[in-house]
């Protein structure tokens, strides 16, 4: 898997993030939309366009309803919905990826577009995608939480450690991982040694 294909699959998500850190807390509703539209774009614009992505249709869907509830809500909820809707997104994300890795891990979505079909069956490839995936998930989940602490605590210090350096940190850390954990399962030797 290629890291610009992941980021393209969360773009939506930090598209949202960025929104709702610059705009006014009566624009959650502008936010919600124009996250929506990033992730419809981005779906149409990938390919294999079907079945369509987990995680960006997650993310359409997600967006959508938050753009509804962004505009249908009168301004006092709205920046109620702007702290916590923004800061929220990440654990709302992080457990549908959890959720689903029984039924599909996202990446394997991913995966299956650089990998021939004869390998998509095979025990390493979904030993990789389900790892990936959980690890992604918990990623996206961690990022959240720390998003929602620094709503919480509030001031300039926190939302900078909470809100942009440790989503950041958690983001690179994933990127690193996805491109290394592939490479580091296909080289282990099929048998252990047997200890004398």
């Amino acid at each position: 898997m290629k890291p610009l294909t992941l980021i393209l699959a969360f773009l939506p998500l930090i598209a949202f993030s960025l929104l709702t850190r610059f705009l006014p807390h009566d624009d959650i509703g502008i936010a919600g939309l124009v996250t929506a539209v990033i992730a419809l774009i981005v779906i149409v614009t990938s390919r294999p366009i079907w079945p369509p992505k987990i995680i960006i249709t997650c993310s359409l869907v997600l967006f959508a309803v938050l753009a509804v509830l962004g505009f249908a809500l009168g301004t006092s909820d709205d920046r109620w919905l702007a702290t916590w809707g923004g800061a929220g997104v990440g654990l709302v994300l992080g457990l549908a990826i959890l959720v689903l890795i029984p039924v599909m891990p996202f990446t394997e979505q991913f995966a299956r577009e650089s990998t021939p079909q004869a390998y998509w069956s095979s025990p390493t490839f979904k030993k990789v995608n389900r790892a990936l995936s959980i690890g992604w998930g918990a990623a996206i989940f961690a990022l959240g939480v720390s998003r929602v602490a620094a709503a919480a605590i509030g001031g300039r210090v926190p939302e900078l450690l909470l809100g942009l350096v440790v989503p950041v940190a958690i983001i690179l850390y994933m990127l690193k991982f996805s491109k290394t954990y592939p490479d580091r399962v296909t080289h282990e030797p099929a048998h252990a040694p047997a200890s004398h």
